[in-house]
């Protein structure tokens, strides 16, 4: 789960290579079920579309009822491959599954990684559709939510997400309230 957890923080800082080293690295250790979620968003984050889709694929096969497969890891990673085609209205499509259960309990419980990615990738879909008002209230959700979020790297994405979807939006006031917001959330975590 560690190994994991770093494969999908570099993802989210757009460390690819390292990403990419340390879902393998992930994949080596263990095959259980969020490992290999954490690994395959990590690949698709990073690019490595077919990676993604093999580790997937080996997710759907082996666990076909599980209920946090087939309703939030499968539909994100579909959609971040979505993403990866420029397909921004697929990835909105596959999400769908996802959002009854995106503000209950994680999945992923050890608040390492996973925790609320749909609203994440839907933002991304969003910006990526130039609908930056959208993208702005997905984003809004992760941060009305940290005791969900606990310690996800997606908390100081979706501040960045947020800065750039107002920047975006030629909303400059909010984006520079937003940047500013995204600098005083990482100096009360300690990351600056």
């Amino acid at each position: 789960m560690f190994q994991a957890g770093a494969a999908v923080r570099e993802a989210f800082f757009g460390n690819a290579a390292e990403a990419r080293r340390a879902a393998n690295a992930a994949l080596e250790l263990s095959k259980s079920r969020d490992v290999e979620y954490g690994a395959s968003f990590a690949l698709a984050m990073s690019g490595d579309t077919t990676a993604a889709q093999t580790v997937a694929g080996d997710l759907e096969e082996k666990f076909p009822e599980d209920t946090c497969v087939r309703f939030t890891y499968l539909p994100i990673n579909r959609a971040l491959l979505a993403l990866n085609q420029h397909d921004a209205s697929a990835a909105l499509e596959q999400l769908q599954a996802a959002a009854p259960y995106e503000l209950g309990v994680p999945c992923s419980w050890f608040g390492y990684f996973g925790n609320l990615y749909a609203p994440y990738v839907r933002g991304e879909a969003y910006l990526a559709a130039h609908r930056y008002a959208e993208a702005a209230g997905e984003f809004q959700k992760i941060l009305d939510h940290p005791g969900i979020v606990f310690i996800d790297p997606v908390w100081i994405a979706a501040h960045l997400q947020l800065a750039r979807g107002f920047a975006a939006g030629a909303d400059t006031t909010k984006a520079k309230a937003a940047y500013q917001d995204l600098l005083n959330a990482q100096a009360g975590r300690g990351t600056v």
